[in-house]
């Protein structure tokens, strides 16, 4: 599917989720995977939108605005007051037309287990995405949110589908597994997923068909560059 649009256009989907459930840690998105991805596609010529299920400012998860975690991304988009003011300024999802866009990119963080995973809207975008073909980039543990989209004919759309996401091995590292409400790696895995990873934390991107996933944080930057790639054609 073609949109038309002479400047490509790519949504990017946020949390609105900034607490773990009942755990009471705070959470959000993962800043640079928000950041690297603004920027690679901005400057390689492409509109970024950024949307939340519910609009306005969305989280930022606290952990990564400090080191070790910070990038030369984030800090660049903390003394940028238009990035500062698109994430502050989240668009509402349910109310966006996204056959207006020629992708979407999803960060990870751990917020987006408690909404984005079982927002309809957007397990119809990804499926309305995925059959157009159209690209759906997903890093860290945004690909969570593919548990349970499933194609038109009812299959699993991750089933015999190559891809990767946040290991159960970096969750129990970080001891988060515990306080989250599933695991990506056991869940997709269970649905029939191709699921490949590589060392904790190092940068893994996986791409089958339109369906592009990056494993960790230091995925994001790869990842996002690979999208920019695709948008060319």
């Amino acid at each position: 599917m073609s949109t038309g649009n002479k400047q490509k256009r790519v949504l990017l989907v946020m949390s609105s989720v900034d607490e773990m459930g009942i755990s009471g840690k705070h959470t959000g998105t993962w800043f640079t995977e928000l950041a690297a991805p603004y920027y690679i596609l901005t400057e390689a010529g492409y509109e970024v939108v950024l949307a939340s299920p519910d609009g306005g400012e969305a989280p930022i998860d606290w952990l990564s605005m400090k080191a070790p975690f910070t990038t030369e991304y984030t800090r660049r988009f903390l003394s940028d007051e238009v990035a500062l003011h698109a994430a502050k300024e989240t668009r509402k999802l349910r109310n966006i037309n996204y056959n207006t866009f020629d992708a979407v990119f999803i960060p990870g963080g751990y917020g987006l287990l408690w909404d984005l995973a079982h927002d309809s809207h957007l397990i119809k975008l990804i499926q309305d995405f995925y059959t157009s073909n159209r690209p759906i980039a997903m890093v860290c543990h945004a690909p969570a949110i593919l548990r349970d989209v499933k194609l038109p004919n009812g299959e699993y759309l991750v089933k015999g589908v190559s891809l990767t996401g946040f290991k159960n091995d970096e969750d129990t590292e970080i001891e988060l597994l515990q306080h989250l409400l599933f695991s990506l790696e056991d869940e997709l895995k269970g649905r029939g997923a191709k699921y490949q990873s590589k060392a904790n934390w190092e940068a893994n991107v996986v791409i089958d068909g339109p369906l592009m996933t990056g494993q960790s944080p230091a995925s994001a930057p790869p990842l996002a560059e690979a999208l920019a790639e695709r948008l060319k054609a």
